[in-house]
């Protein structure tokens, strides 16, 4: 019985939780297990491994992928699409922080001194 408080469905709320196999993310992106691999080689995504030691992808990964893919479907080369889908992310990120230290600046002003 699971603990109290927790629900047995956790597992599916979680973006990071390495529901899929290497054989149904390809399947879901309509790609190959090559080109996954060929991600996890261009350090894009790195899929944890079952027991057994075969790759789970998390929903995230797979967003991640995704957004490979469309660069390489519109001729982008592997390498440069998971350099450019790794700056997106970057830039995302350190426009969250940015925006999160503005809204805490604007709380409370810092004292000057004439």
């Amino acid at each position: 019985m699971p603990p109290a408080g927790s629900r047995p469905v956790d597992a599916l709320d979680d973006d990071d939780y390495p529901a899929y196999t290497m054989g149904r993310a390809a399947e879901m992106l309509g790609t190959t297990p090559a080109f996954l691999r060929a991600l996890g080689e261009h350090r894009l995504i790195t899929p944890l491994r079952s027991d057994g030691g075969h790759r789970r992808y998390s929903r995230y990964q797979l967003r991640i992928a995704a957004r490979a893919r469309e660069l390489v479907d519109q001729g982008t080369a592997i390498e440069a699409a998971c350099r450019i889908v790794i700056l997106e992310d970057q830039l995302e990120e350190a426009q969250r922080i940015n925006e999160q230290l503005r809204a805490e600046g604007g709380k409370t002003q810092p004292k000057t001194s004439a």
